[in-house]
């Protein structure tokens, strides 16, 4: 079982891993259409797993309150939020094609605040993965292994374009194509880390699924609405955004069915 929980928690790295070596594949950086299609994806993954994999499981485990199962799904829902709000807030970072940094002023180089834009970004993806393994590993039964690799492949899909789309910028910003790739590929490696604090949080504070799980639903959706929805909508060609959106929300939502 452990073995699978860790080969399972590394997907969606491997995915950021893939995409990041695009920058020793490609000539030139990404054109702007590109990554609003890839943004686009990305967010649609991330929505279709907020609610497949993450907010229905966690009502479904509050049946018993009848009318008011929603409850503790909508908590942590808004702690999500609440707390990728505390993060956004405190850590200096630079969004795609943004020209003011967000977060307190420091003294941080363009390309390292735009590592951390995606770090940031990639912090609820960890959680949600560590949750649902977290799930399995508990016995909890409303969490079922597939649905936990369903998610995990998913977000390895979305974070194969978001890899190109980090480490290619910073090789047009100057850095080597060895630089640019090792980049790309820190603003993933927190995903795996943090998959497993949450297993390990889960183990120390009494299990309270649903509010986890809703938990890490609120903290994608703030970063799909704050962070993916401006930059896919962004310009001109607008459509394309939306449109891969719809195709990455179906994606993770027929893997969640088939695998779950």
């Amino acid at each position: 079982m452990w073995m699978n929980i860790m080969i399972g928690m590394l997907i969606p790295f491997v995915g950021t891993v893939l995409g990041s070596a695009c920058v020793f594949l490609l000539k030139n950086n990404l054109n702007d259409k590109i990554q609003r299609a890839l943004t686009g994806f990305a967010g649609g993954v991330m929505v279709a797993a907020s609610v497949w994999s993450l907010l229905i499981p966690a009502m479904e485990q509050s049946e018993a309150m009848g009318k008011l199962a929603f409850l503790p799904a909508g908590i942590g829902f808004l702690l999500g939020v609440f707390f990728l709000l505390i993060l956004d807030s405190s850590i200096p970072h630079l969004h795609m094609n943004a020209e003011k940094a967000e977060g307190p002023r420091a003294k941080l180089k363009k390309t390292t605040m735009m590592v951390l834009a995606v770090t940031l970004h990639n912090i609820p993806e960890g959680m949600a993965v560590g949750v649902l393994f977290g799930g399995v590993l508990s016995g909890n039964g409303a969490v079922t292994l597939g649905g936990a690799f369903a998610l995990a492949i998913g977000i390895a899909i979305q974070n194969f374009p978001e890899g190109a789309i980090i480490s290619m910028p910073l090789h047009a910003e100057g850095k080597s194509k060895l630089n640019a790739f090792l980049g790309g590929v820190l603003s993933g490696i927190v995903e795996p880390i943090a998959a497993v604090l949450t297993i390990i949080a889960m183990g120390i504070v009494v299990p309270i699924m649903p509010v986890l799980l809703s938990f890490a639903a609120g903290a994608m959706i703030y970063v799909v609405v704050e962070e993916l929805i401006p930059e896919m909508s962004a310009g001109e060609h607008s459509n394309i955004g939306v449109i891969m959106f719809s195709v990455g929300f179906v994606i993770m939502m027929a893997l969640d069915v088939a695998l779950g």
